[in-house]
């Protein structure tokens, strides 16, 4: 519930009506490695539930930042995560976020964001903010609802994806959630583009879907 009071405040930044689903969420955070000390910051954690599958890979160890824009959900996160280092900011500042707490870098970016609702500026912003802090052997996790997948934003962000990231599987479909969804594992960050070395076919969405 809510969840949803948000999404009828806010449908912008919250477009879903129900929490990520138990089965979506571990599969979301099946890039987090179950070994080692790793710095996992999670962005859109809305009320959490892939926040408490990656706290079960995690099991104490590492560090968990999650970034999320709505004040709500961030006070309601942080009370129920206290090891969660819960930041209320927008997440094309994740750089900023990360360098105030002393860190440069991220090992892996688990993304809950609707990134079909974003226009192309807005969704490339936050590519960028998640390559400036992914190292060489970073990786980024996000999902996409299955009904919006061959829509244009959804389109234009896989293919944005694929020209990011040397390795991008798509996962199997999560119909156990609402909507039902799909997780893009994404491995091995290359360098960001600027506007000027954008592909042609990214440049004719840009001037299509404006």
């Amino acid at each position: 519930m809510s969840f949803f009071t948000e999404f009828v405040r806010d449908p912008r930044t919250v477009s879903a009506v129900a929490p990520s689903s138990p089965a979506l969420s571990d599969v979301a955070a099946a890039v987090v490695p179950r070994t080692g000390s790793p710095v996992v910051v999670e962005l859109g954690p809305g009320t959490g539930a892939i926040t408490a599958a990656i706290q079960r890979r995690l099991r104490g160890q590492g560090r968990h930042i999650a970034v999320e824009i709505n004040p709500r959900f961030a006070h309601q996160l942080a009370a129920r995560h206290p090891a969660v280092e819960v930041v209320h900011a927008d997440a094309t500042d994740l750089p900023g976020v990360l360098a105030q707490r002393g860190l440069s870098q991220a090992d892996v970016v688990v993304s809950g964001l609707p990134w079909a609702a974003f226009t192309a500026s807005h969704q490339r912003n936050l590519l960028s903010a998640v390559l400036d802090v992914l190292p060489p052997h970073g990786a980024f996790a996000t999902f996409a609802y299955v009904h919006t997948r061959w829509a244009p934003p959804a389109r234009r962000l896989l293919r944005s994806l694929q020209s990011r990231f040397d390795e991008v599987l798509t996962g199997r479909t999560v119909w156990a959630n609402l909507p039902p969804a799909l997780v893009y594992h994404c491995r091995r960050p290359m360098a960001d583009m600027s506007p000027g070395l954008m592909s042609a076919r990214e440049r004719g969405d840009m001037v299509q879907i404006r």
